[in-house]
């Protein structure tokens, strides 16, 4: 995973997460050096990084702010987001005995609340920003959202198909 992001790359860290249902980015970290050293590797951590940072704004992982009173419930836990298909990558199928991290259940109504908020201010900041690129992602990203949470993306959609349409009209 230290070739330049892809969906695929997306995808593996997706499987390497749902493998533990969330994870720390702490956690991650030890994952994807775990993984690296299985693989026969050295870890990219900038590489590594950005293809996180990348997946997160893809809404292949999405952040979650637990509410369990577990010992990371202060912490921010990234979790399997609305537009992944979660693949293992070579040699990941050991890393829960490895790190010895016991899985985590995600709320998944609470999750997706979280990740509706996300939607809603990262459409209004394309539509602002006049990104056309992004709008259609996120467009793409709110229909994943209602097949995969128990919410209803209205607001968003209209207002990201509103500024489509806008565009259109622009181009005649």
């Amino acid at each position: 995973m230290t070739a330049p992001a892809t969906a695929e790359t997306y995808d593996e860290l997706a499987g390497v997460v749902d493998l533990f249902g969330a994870l720390t980015r702490e956690e991650l970290h030890r994952a994807l050096g775990e993984l690296a050293y299985k693989q026969g590797r050295d870890a990219d951590e900038t590489a590594l990084w950005a293809a996180v940072d990348g997946a997160i704004e893809a809404y292949y992982l999405v952040e979650y702010e637990s509410e369990s009173h577990d010992e990371t419930a202060d912490e921010t836990l990234l979790t399997v987001g609305p537009v992944a298909f979660p693949m293992l990558p070579p040699n990941a199928e050991d890393l829960p005995h490895i790190l010895d991290i016991e899985r985590r259940d995600v709320e998944r109504e609470t999750l997706g609340e979280q990740v509706h908020e996300r939607l809603l201010g990262d459409a209004a900041r394309a539509v602002n920003n006049d990104d056309e690129e992004r709008i259609e992602h996120l467009l793409d990203v709110s229909y994943d959202l209602e097949a995969w949470a128990p919410v209803t993306v209205d607001v968003a959609r209209a207002r990201l198909d509103e500024a489509l349409q806008d565009k259109s009209a622009e181009g005649e």
